[in-house]
C-alpha cells in the first residue's frame, strides 16, 4: 500500500517536519541565482530598484523571470531526495508509488488526457470568437519560452507532487494511522500554499476552493492508484499548457504564450467546473484501472484490508 511504505517506528513525524524544513531551505538556496540577477541589472546595468513583482518581471523579463523562478524547484528536489535518503534511509521511489518500478505509461495517460482537455477548451473558446482571447505568438520568445518550460516545468511539478502526495502524505499517516487524514492536511496546505498568486489576489479567496479541490483530486487519485504517476502527468499537462498556450496578466505564470486572455478577472459559476472535469477523470482512471475499495483507500485505518492493485 503506497501511503503506508514508509512507515515504521522510527520515522515519527518530527522526522517530516525537520525534512520539510530541509526542503524549504533547499527552496530559499535555490532563489540566489534570482536574486543575483536581479542585483546584476541594478547595479551593473544601472536599473531601477524593482519595489513590486510587476517591476521585478519587468526587470528580468518574462522568460528570464520564469528560468530563474522555476531553478529553485531543482534545489528543492534535490534536497527532498536527500531528505528521503539520509533522514529517513529509504528508497526514493517509495514517495513515488507502491508498484516495483516507477510505471510511465500511466504518467503519460494521465498528461495526455489533461493535455487534450486543457487544450481543446481553450482552442474552442478561442475558435468561437465569444471570448477575449486573443493571438500573441511570437516565434522567437516562444521558442525559448518553449525550451525553459518542457525542462523546468515537469520538474517544478514533480516537486511539489512528490513533496505534498507523496513525502507529506505518508509523514500525515505515519502521524495519524488514517488515510483521510493525509488527504485533507495536504490538500489544504497545497491549496493555501497558491494563497499569494495573482489570481488569488485580483478575484478573492474563493479562487482557492479551485487550488483546494485540484489538491483533493490529486490526492484521490495518488490514494485510489497506490502511486503518483497519475497525479505527475496530470499536473505536468496542467501547467505547460498553462506556460505554453495561455497567458494573462492576472496570471501566476506570465508568459511569451500563444494567447492572452484578455478578460476582466472575476469568480463566477466557472470557478467550480474544473471539479466537474475532475469527477469526469475519476470515473475515466477507476474504470480504466478498475479501481475498487473506494471506502477503505480514502478514509481506511492502518491495517485495514486494502484491494490489491
Amino acid at each position: 500500500m503506497f501511503i503506508a511504505q514508509s512507515y515504521k517506528k522510527e520515522n515519527v513525524f518530527g522526522k517530516y517536519l525537520l525534512g520539510s524544513l530541509v526542503i524549504f531551505l533547499a527552496s530559499i538556496i535555490g532563489q540566489i541565482p534570482f536574486v543575483i540577477a536581479m542585483l546584476y541589472e541594478v547595479f551593473v546595468n544601472k536599473k531601477a530598484f524593482p519595489s513590486t513583482e510587476k517591476e521585478v518581471f519587468d526587470l528580468l523579463g518574462s522568460n528570464g523571470f520564469l528560468f530563474l523562478m522555476l531553478v529553485s524547484f531543482v534545489f528543492a528536489i534535490l534536497g527532498l531526495y536527500l531528505v528521503v535518503k539520509k533522514l529517513h534511509n529509504q528508497n526514493f521511489k517509495v514517495i513515488i508509488t507502491s508498484r516495483k518500478t516507477i510505471d510511465w505509461k500511466r504518467f503519460f495517460v494521465a498528461f495526455s488526457i489533461w493535455g487534450f482537455i486543457s487544450v481543446s477548451l481553450i482552442l474552442i473558446s478561442f475558435f468561437s470568437g465569444d471570448s477575449e482571447i486573443e493571438l500573441q505568438f511570437n516565434i522567437v520568445p516562444f521558442l525559448i519560452l518553449s525550451l525553459i518550460a518542457i525542462v523546468l516545468i515537469p520538474i517544478q511539478t514533480s516537486t511539489e507532487e512528490l513533496v505534498f502526495r507523496g513525502y507529506l502524505m505518508q509523514g500525515f499517516y505515519n502521524l495519524s494511522k488514517n488515510k483521510w487524514f493525509p488527504l485533507v492536511m495536504t490538500s489544504v496546505i497545497f491549496g493555501t500554499m497558491h494563497i499569494a498568486n495573482p489570481e488569488v489576489l485580483e478575484m478573492g479567496y474563493i479562487v482557492l476552493v479551485y487550488y483546494i479541490g485540484t489538491g483533493f483530486f490529486l490526492g484521490i487519485i495518488t490514494l485510489m492508484d497506490e502511486g503518483t504517476e497519475l497525479a505527475l502527468g496530470f499536473h505536468a499537462a496542467n501547467n505547460l499548457v498553462a506556460a505554453l498556450l495561455i497567458t494573462s496578466d492576472y496570471s501566476v505564470l506570465k508568459t511569451n504564450a500563444i494567447f492572452k486572455d484578455l478578460s476582466k478577472p472575476e469568480v463566477g459559476f466557472e470557478i467550480f467546473m474544473p471539479i466537474l472535469f475532475y469527477i469526469i477523470l475519476l470515473f475515466i482512471f477507476s474504470k480504466m484501472y478498475n479501481w475498487s475499495n473506494w471506502k477503505d483507500k480514502l478514509i481506511g485505518n492502518h491495517g485495514a484490508k486494502t484491494d490489491k492493485f
